[in-house]
């Protein structure tokens, strides 16, 4: 019975639905899948239009990024060859300007070489008390109507410097047509007997000029130079030099009491009795070495002062700080 009930109610759906109640079930699963593979296939057809579409969107994407990528390389490649050019257009100018300038200054060049206006019209003597004008002016060679581009210094400086008593030369271009010499010149302070003249002596122990008088120098006495080596222009030797140093020393020392000047001869013969003598005075001081030579000068200035109108030695010659007590032995 519930069988036919069953059987019944089918019937009934069927004929609601517009299907033939004597279709069986066989039938009706096969139309169903069938529906259903028709979805699918549309689905599958619907999944493969966004896949294709999601593919289509990120190929477009990856070819703008490409498009991108290159038209910024292609930008940066060209800014890096605008660079290439204007640094290269910038050497061109540089080295344009340079041969320029070289142009310019080799004709200059050129122009003052030959032009006359450059020619020397005066020859100024700038400094010099010992040597005259005329004498350093021959010495040097230079001539009126000379270039004064053309002039080679150094040559002309070593021919100055020829005579003893010039030390050192410049030379001074004035523009258009002035040359001036400015030169420093050696001062004689000292002489030496030369065989039976007097050879004048700078602080530097440079052989100045030989005389037949001493101009009032100090002598300078017990030299160890050979006459050979007595040649104007040379020095004196090593020993010579160094006990020259000491003569100074002396010499400054005593122009703190103003004896410098009294000082006619200076013996150096050894350098641990050092000797001066005073001709006005009459009076030969032994000083001993070179030490405490401004207070011995204190005492020969007590002594000459104690002593005036007396020839005689005074003696300095010992160990003023241990106790030796200066003295005047007066000539007889």
């Amino acid at each position: 019975m519930a069988k036919k009930v069953k059987e019944t109610d089918l019937n009934l759906y069927y004929m609601k639905n517009g299907q033939d109640p004597k279709e069986n079930i066989e039938d009706m699963m096969k139309k169903k899948k069938a529906k259903e593979r028709e979805k699918r296939i549309k689905e599958n057809k619907i999944q493969k239009e966004d896949d294709f579409n999601i593919e289509t969107e990120t190929v477009i994407q990856m070819t703008n990024k490409n498009r991108i990528k290159k038209e910024k390389e292609q930008k940066n490649k060209l800014t890096q060859e605008a660079k290439k050019r204007k640094k290269r257009n910038r050497k061109i100018k540089f080295f344009l300007k340079i041969i320029l300038l070289i142009g310019i200054l080799i004709g200059g060049i050129s122009f003052t070489m030959v032009s006359p206006i450059f020619n020397i019209q005066e020859i100024q003597v700038l400094n010099n008390e010992k040597i005259s004008d005329e004498t350093i002016i021959s010495l040097s060679q230079l001539k009126t109507g000379e270039n004064i581009f053309r002039l080679n210094v150094s040559d002309i400086i070593k021919k100055i410097k020829e005579n003893a008593y010039i030390e050192s030369v410049k030379i001074h271009r004035k523009i258009p047509n002035i040359i001036q010499i400015e030169v420093q010149e050696r001062i004689h302070r000292f002489s030496m007997d030369f065989l039976g003249k007097y050879a004048y002596i700078n602080t530097q122990g440079y052989i100045l000029e030989i005389a037949e008088d001493s101009k009032q120098m100090p002598i300078i006495q017990g030299m160890k130079t050979l006459e050979e080596e007595v040649i104007i222009g040379n020095r004196l030797n090593h020993e010579d030099l160094e006990k020259l140093e000491d003569v100074i020393k002396i010499m400054n020392a005593a122009k703190e009491y103003n004896l410098d000047t009294e000082i006619t001869s200076i013996d150096i013969s050894d350098k641990n009795e050092y000797s001066i003598y005073l001709e006005q005075e009459a009076k030969k001081v032994h000083l001993g070495d070179n030490s405490n030579l401004s207070n011995k000068m204190l005492y020969v200035n007590s002594i000459m002062e104690q002593e005036k109108g007396k020839a005689g030695d005074i003696f300095v010659n010992g160990d003023l700080n241990n106790k030796f007590r200066t003295y005047f032995r007066e000539k007889v």
